[in-house]
């Protein structure tokens, strides 16, 4: 990886964030996959932190949040109590919006449950410095993980959506149950209603599921390491705030908030990792 050319590790890491699998960036480049691997997880671990050190101080006025499903070497219902001791299994990445900038500030890999949802929220919270109105699934966790991290300073709403099978493992299938109605719900604050959506976070998970090879569906690209998982996720999520132009901004969503003048390049993404 060390004498790998700066040319030679753009077309990785761009080819990474485009949605490349390693394997096929391979047999294109002619790059050993370790070399490869390797590279991706060092800039996507650096782009955490670049994340966590820009995504502060924002002035958003709303925030959509949601839940994208993966897994770590085995699917959950493969797994045994050994394997999910090892951390392989079902994992969960929570990822945020906000509707007007497009600018994803705040993401966390985890369990689908109160601690992770909770740490989640409490990082969003972090990073904000308006009142915001947040909108979400009907995720159980949610309600409580939002108290503890705002209080009573938020304006908070719930999109509940039934089925025609109430089984949540039904709606988590490559092709859920039938949709049979949608309500709004407000659980904290006055959300103002025509703003109480879902709409701009479910979007966003298609592009990490397009994006992003470990999280597209029927893959072999899965991660087979939760480190390697997270850097991945990492690694998009900079790609998406920095350099790639949003088709409805014609700029980036760090530009549209104001964190950066410019779009990055990948180089630019290299560099300061």
């Amino acid at each position: 990886m060390n004498v790998l050319s700066k040319e030679k590790q753009q077309i990785i890491i761009g080819a990474l964030a485009e949605g490349n699998s390693i394997r096929s960036i391979e047999r294109m480049s002619g790059i050993h996959r370790d070399t490869i691997m390797r590279l991706g997880v060092r800039v996507g671990s650096a782009c955490k932190q670049i994340l966590d050190e820009k995504m502060r101080g924002l002035n958003c006025s709303q925030i959509e949040v949601d839940e994208i499903w993966g897994f770590i070497a085995k699917k959950q219902v493969h797994a045994s109590q050994t394997d999910r001791r090892a951390g392989f299994g079902d994992c969960w990445t929570f990822l945020s919006i906000d509707p007007v900038t497009k600018l994803m500030p705040s993401f966390l890999v985890g369990r689908r449950d109160h601690y992770h949802a909770t740490a989640f929220m409490e990082d969003l919270a972090g990073r904000l410095n308006n009142r915001i109105q947040l909108s979400s699934d009907a995720l159980g966790a949610y309600a409580d993980a939002v108290e503890r991290a705002f209080g009573a300073e938020i304006d908070y709403a719930q999109i509940v959506k039934e089925y025609s099978s109430p089984s949540r493992e039904d709606q988590r299938k490559y092709s859920p149950a039938r949709l049979t109605a949608v309500f709004k719900t407000t659980i904290v604050g006055d959300p103002n209603p025509s703003r109480v959506c879902t709409s701009y976070i479910e979007r966003a998970n298609l592009t990490v599921r397009t994006h992003c090879k470990r999280l597209a569906r029927l893959t072999l690209a899965f991660s087979k390491k939760l480190d390697n998982f997270k850097a991945a996720i990492a690694l998009h999520l900079a790609y998406y705030n920095f350099v790639k132009t949003h088709g409805s901004l014609r700029c980036t969503p760090a530009m549209e908030a104001g964190i950066e003048k410019s779009a990055w390049s990948v180089f630019d993404l290299i560099n300061a990792s």
